[in-house]
């Protein structure tokens, strides 16, 4: 049976979204990750980073830069005993709507493909609606937005905080919105 997934923005979810963060230092994590995490890998679900980056595209930082946080990133995951099974991202400039930018579906699915997890047991958490809509089209039954964001769309779950978001997903087979 294939895995399932909790599929992580980065920018919101993962570290506080200062815009265009590229270096270690402007890099904060937010508060309740690491439990979001261990929440995650105790349901046995893969943890797969799935993030725009059109400050590539932009031309604000590079792909090695980019790369570089992330292989740091990925060790402070492993360090907590949370790794990361996959990072996926786009470096297009938002003029260019391809299917890997979000809302697009193509990160998910490529990481789906790469690891052969189960879409729609998949969760994704996201702070946009971008993230929900990539989530949808992905056949992800179980969408987590962190906001307060007046206009969520259906199926979603709105929760105050990615702190709410672990506690959610720490019930054992919390119920899909």
């Amino acid at each position: 049976m294939p895995r399932r997934a909790l599929f992580l923005d980065r920018d919101g979810i993962i570290n506080i979204d200062h815009g265009y963060v590229h270096r270690r230092e402007d890099f904060v994590f937010v508060e309740g990750i690491f439990d979001l995490a261990a929440a995650a890998a105790r349901r046995d679900l893969a943890l797969v980073v799935v993030t725009n980056q059109s400050g590539i595209g932009r031309g604000l930082y590079t792909e090695a830069e980019f790369q570089a946080l992330m292989r740091w990133v990925a060790g402070v995951f492993a360090a907590h005993g949370t790794p990361l099974a996959r990072i996926e991202h786009c470096p297009d400039h938002p003029d260019r709507a391809t299917e890997r930018r979000k809302p697009g579906p193509g990160m998910l699915r490529d990481a789906a493909a790469a690891l052969g997890l189960d879409l729609p047991g998949s969760i994704i958490i996201g702070d946009q609606i971008s993230d929900m809509e990539a989530g949808r089209r992905a056949g992800l039954r179980t969408r987590l937005l962190v906001s307060d964001h007046p206009a969520a769309p259906p199926a979603t779950l709105v929760l105050p905080s990615v702190r709410a978001a672990a506690a959610w997903l720490a019930v054992p087979e919390a119920p899909a919105p």
